[in-house]
């Protein structure tokens, strides 16, 4: 099953509203919303999400990424 990044951004970015502004875990969601509504694909994303900075940004958002692909691939 292929992988909607617009779905993903959806969902990153209800998450990220959910969140207050300044917290890691909004930063998280925020960028994983950015990142999959202006990528092509699953791949694509993951590799643009790997150059975020700062580090515990970056693994947030990758952590979430594959929390979310697997709830996608799950449905």
């Amino acid at each position: 099953m292929t992988i909607d990044n617009l779905d993903l951004a959806d969902s990153a970015r209800a998450l990220a509203d959910s969140e207050p502004a300044g917290t890691l875990e909004h930063a998280a969601a925020a960028s994983v919303a950015i990142t999959c509504a202006t990528t092509r694909d699953a791949d694509q994303a993951r590799t643009a999400l790997a150059g975020i900075s700062p580090e515990n940004v970056r693994q947030a958002a990758l952590a979430l990424f594959d929390r979310l692909s697997a709830q996608a691939q799950a449905h």
